[in-house]
């Protein structure tokens, strides 16, 4: 092989390689950050809530439909128009369900869901779990990524179910 040919060998291998990262970091479930996202579900802002919205369409995680479900329920808390809000929540909420549905024992959705039910208004029904789900995220408390533990407790400040000390 002559040195041209192995340096175009060399630049399309190159570009191959790097269009694979590319891909592999859109789909790779570590490149969605947890910190992020559960800042921005406690931030009030409908415009981080959005970006973590947007993040999620392009990201492939297995945790997708739980997070945009949270994510859509806690938006629905900032929009004014009343039908928009109750679409927002009724979006959000069969997304949810359906991942806690499909994955009864994992705490991060039973966590998500007790966070929208503490704090939803009592017009939507919606407060059926809270007591089970306070309890099975305080006996997987112990087993969850640092991640989690951390959002888990930065709650435990505001929640009337879960305290820190009982973790």
């Amino acid at each position: 092989m002559n040195k041209r040919n192995f340096a175009t060998s060399l630049f399309l291998f190159s570009i191959a390689i790097f269009g694979y990262v590319c891909l592999f970091a859109q789909k790779n479930p570590s490149s969605f950050d947890r910190g992020s996202f559960y800042a921005a579900l406690s931030s009030g802002s409908s415009s981080k809530i959005d970006e973590q919205l947007s993040l999620l369409k392009s990201n492939s995680i297995e945790e997708k439909n739980a997070f945009e479900g949270a994510l859509l329920m806690r938006k629905a808390g900032l929009v004014s128009a009343p039908p928009k809000k109750l679409n927002l929540f009724k979006q959000g909420n069969k997304k949810l369900e359906a991942a806690i549905k499909a994955d009864m024992d994992n705490a991060e959705y039973r966590f998500l869901r007790l966070m929208i039910q503490e704090n939803s208004p009592g017009i939507l029904d919606y407060k059926g779990n809270i007591k089970s789900d306070g309890e099975f995220i305080r006996q997987s408390y112990k087993n969850l990524p640092p991640a989690i533990q951390k959002a888990i407790l930065d709650y435990c400040k505001i929640s009337k179910t879960l305290k820190a000390a009982d973790l």
